[in-house]
């Protein structure tokens, strides 16, 4: 069986490549790899970049399998939110400089993993959004935190509550594309991105990264509540009948009582 997960160092470069096709869907087990994986990168002082990419020409990430989330108690779902959480805070913490490098669908969870890095570099091509309010859920990864951080809230809203997909050209329009390039091109842009760091001391990044991210110091604590309020949508009945719609190919059929 392959690893979901492939890391490769080039210098100075860490490379995490998703490899769970044909969607790039994540898993317990991919997202306890990622979480340990950068982990140990920290512990690498040599390694002060980290780029996250695919292999696949359609897929960034597809984000959960819905599959895990069908039927299922809080407590059961409670493993892979939590799963979410640590991995994403954990990339989040990178001692060195993360970059995402987004092609084809990054949705979901697999486009909360792109607003986990220090930048995005995504391809024209690229659609990303939030979509889990369609199936009765919700971004439960640092979503709602690093996506109105980035793109403000009005586009928070949109993206959340109004189910908006952006395109490549669009994200880098509303800030949430650090950089904007052709298809093909995202990784090799994230290494130019990456390399412009050699310039500047190791240590200073660490520190500066640590002095900017303090602004978000209340973003952690919300992400505990974003976490917790995923579970409680699993105490009604919607949660369970959009991704049993979605899962079916049908419409949902809300319960408003």
């Amino acid at each position: 069986m392959n690893a979901p997960l492939l890391l490769t160092t080039d210098g100075h470069i860490a490379t995490i490549t998703l490899n769970n096709p044909p969607a790039n869907t994540w898993t317990l087990e991919s997202l306890n790899l990622l979480r340990d994986t950068v982990r140990e990168l920290n512990s690498h002082s040599a390694i002060t970049g980290l780029i996250i990419r695919s292999d696949s020409e359609k897929f960034f990430s597809a984000g959960a399998d819905l599959k895990l989330f069908q039927g299922v108690t809080p407590e059961q779902a409670r493993p892979m939110t939590e799963a979410f959480g640590e991995a994403f805070e954990a990339l989040t913490d990178f001692r060195g400089v993360s970059v995402a490098a987004v092609n084809g669908f990054s949705l979901g969870g697999g486009f909360e993993v792109a607003l986990a890095c220090d930048f995005r570099v995504v391809e024209k091509t690229a659609l990303l959004g939030l979509p889990e309010a369609a199936v009765g859920l919700l971004p439960c990864a640092g979503g709602t935190q690093n996506l109105m951080w980035l793109a403000g809230e009005s586009w928070a809203k949109r993206m959340i509550l109004c189910g908006e997909k952006v395109s490549g050209e669009k994200a880098f329009e509303i800030g949430l594309a650090d950089e904007l390039v052709e298809q093909g091109e995202a990784s090799e842009a994230a290494v130019r991105l990456l390399k412009a760091t050699d310039a500047q001391s190791p240590d200073a990044i660490l520190a500066c990264k640590e002095l900017i991210q303090m602004n978000r110091v209340g973003a952690r604590n919300s992400n505990i509540v974003e976490r917790e309020l995923f579970l409680e949508l699993f105490k009604g009945t919607n949660q369970n009948e959009g991704v049993s719609a979605f899962l079916e190919k049908r419409k949902p059929e809300w319960d408003y009582s």
